[in-house]
């Protein structure tokens, strides 16, 4: 160092985010297995085959899904904004 000057100190917010897409897919999947179970459990239509139930279900409950899980990604996030804490950080130089 060519002087002697007191390191940079920054005041950071330090807090534990959750990620958006693993949640909505997690609710997605869930939703699609459900559909699955639905449609190859239940009882045989003669007019419907197992497929089209499938499609049917899966709009019907992977959608919800997807919506359950932001909404358990936007509550984590908002835990995650009321525990986040102040610290200051100090820069150095590593040449390392």
């Amino acid at each position: 160092m060519s002087s002697q000057q007191s390191p940079e100190r920054r005041q950071v917010t330090i807090r534990r985010a959750p990620k958006f897409a693993p949640f909505m897919g997690l609710g997605a999947l869930i939703g699609f297995i459900a559909a699955l179970l639905i449609a190859y459990t239940g009882p045989a239509d003669p007019t419907l085959t197992r497929e089209s139930v499938l499609g049917f279900f899966t709009v019907v409950l992977a959608l919800p899904g997807l919506l359950l899980g932001g909404l358990v990604v936007l509550l984590l996030d908002w835990i995650s904004v009321r525990r986040m804490k102040q610290a200051t950080a100090e820069r150095t130089d590593d040449d390392a």
